[in-house]
């Protein structure tokens, strides 16, 4: 299948608690996408800023599959965003999320021409982390306690890639 991204917008808001709602068990305990009206208003909210940038990853009968978030966007000499993201389920292993990062990698490194992105990791997410190793992402670490995911502090694995290393 073809996919694409785009922006998330008002109109998604009904699909998109509908698909994270559905995905649950799959999301758990990872990540927490929003499941409310309050939810996903803050979630637009926040990515509407320069410094974060959300893509939903679409196919071409406009089903969500999956969702980027670029986030943190810093500029200057740094040039570094954190990378996010999460399948809905029943599009798990179809290799959409895998198509969905080359586009967002591509968007990141030359249209806002950021010099790296960092995906932070936890370390029994398997499926996520291939997803990086996959893309070309390196190993550079691992953070103790590092983000605080439902409710928890969870240690994760640092995960990078350059524009450099992108351009190969």
């Amino acid at each position: 299948m073809t996919i694409f991204i785009r922006a998330p917008e008002l109109a998604d808001e009904t699909a998109f608690i509908q698909a994270s709602l559905r995905s649950e068990t799959l999301h758990h305990p990872w990540t927490s996408a929003p499941k409310t009206h309050e939810a996903y208003q803050a979630y637009l909210s926040s990515f509407s800023q320069p410094s974060n940038k959300s893509f939903l990853v679409m196919s071409r009968t406009n089903e969500i599959l999956g969702v980027f978030n670029l986030s943190e966007i810093v500029r200057g000499c740094f040039q570094n965003s954190y990378l996010g993201y999460y399948a809905f389920s029943g599009q798990e292993g179809k290799g959409y999320m895998s198509q969905g990062m080359k586009l967002v990698l591509d968007y990141a490194f030359n249209v806002l021409a950021l010099h790296r992105v960092e995906a932070n990791i936890q370390p029994g997410n398997v499926r996520s982390i291939y997803l990086v190793q996959k893309n070309g992402f390196r190993k550079e670490g691992y953070s103790l306690r590092y983000l605080k995911i439902n409710d928890e502090w969870r240690d994760h694995e640092r995960w990078a890639l350059t524009a450099e290393e992108w351009k190969r």
